[in-house]
Order: structure tokens, then sequence, then C-alpha cells
């Protein structure tokens, strides 16, 4: 069995670029260098995507989406790009270099998720993530800083019984 992927016209790929089963990525897309793109992913037009970035499997990105460098995109993740649909006049959400977006996450049109900040996973984003923050729930809310998560993630590798949640 052959696996089938759509990569339209006019996509820019960087060195070493993965792109799992059943992806699609359409026209005018720029990827970066040692990006990885998961299964059933949905990536349109017009999008950017800096390198070292991950991208997991059924995630969608709408068009006129910028991504920065080493960005982790959890499963099922969707980004959106209409603040009122169906409307004639888009606007893409901007990840800014190293955030993190949980598996489920929900990321409104025009939304700014800033540099180094965490999205929690099943969080909704109504509104731009300040730098180096970790935001949760339904709005998605401020819950702590990114030096807090690094040290309870650090915890957890090490074995620690610290809670992966917010």
């Amino acid at each position: 069995m052959s696996v089938v992927n759509h990569v339209g016209k006019n996509v820019k790929m960087g060195k070493n670029v993965k792109i799992w089963h059943y992806a699609y990525v359409g026209d005018n897309v720029e990827i970066g260098d040692d990006v990885m793109i998961g299964s059933l992913a949905h990536v349109d037009r017009d999008v950017k995507i800096g390198s070292g970035t991950r991208i997991q499997g059924l995630v969608y990105i709408p068009p006129l989406t910028v991504i920065g460098r080493n960005v982790f995109v959890g499963p099922a993740a969707v980004f959106t790009n209409d603040p009122y649909p169906p409307s004639n006049r888009m606007i893409g959400v901007t990840v800014e270099d190293e955030a993190v977006i949980g598996a489920r996450s929900v990321i409104l049109a025009g939304v700014t998720v800033g540099r180094r900040s965490v999205v929690a996973m099943g969080s909704v984003v109504v509104r731009d993530v300040p730098p180096e923050t970790v935001v949760a729930g339904v709005p998605a809310r401020i819950m702590y800083s990114r030096e807090e998560y690094d040290r309870k993630r650090s915890a957890w590798e090490s074995g620690g019984s610290a809670r992966p949640h917010p």
C-alpha cells in the first residue's frame, strides 16, 4: 500500500523535512530545516513554519499562519483564521519561537502565542499569550511562568511525582 501525501505548488522545503502519512501541505508554504509534520495533519496555503518545529498528527493550520522555530504543536490542535466565519477577510495565528501548543488546543484567529510560552492541552486561546508564560483553560488564562513549567518538567523527567498539569 502506498502512502499518499499532498504537497502543493511553490512549496519551499528545507533540509531533513519529514512529512508523515496522509498529510496535506498547501500551495506557497515555507518549511524550514528539520521540521516534522505528523500523519493526517493539514497545513493550508501561505503558511510559514520555522526550522526545528514538530507538528503532530491531526493538526489543522489555516492559511496565513506563521510558526516560529523549535515550536511543538501537539496532536489535534486547531488554529483558526476567520474570527467571524464565514467572512471574506482572514487573519492567521502567530506562534513565536520555542512555544509549546498542547494537544487539542484551539487558537483563535489573530492571536499571537509569545516566545517560549506554553498552551496547556485542551485550552481555548482567545487573546494573545505573553512570552514565557503558561496558559490553560477555556478560555485560557495565565497559570504560571515558563520557568516554573521547566522546573516541573525537569522534576517529572527525573522520576518525580509532579503532576504534569498546570
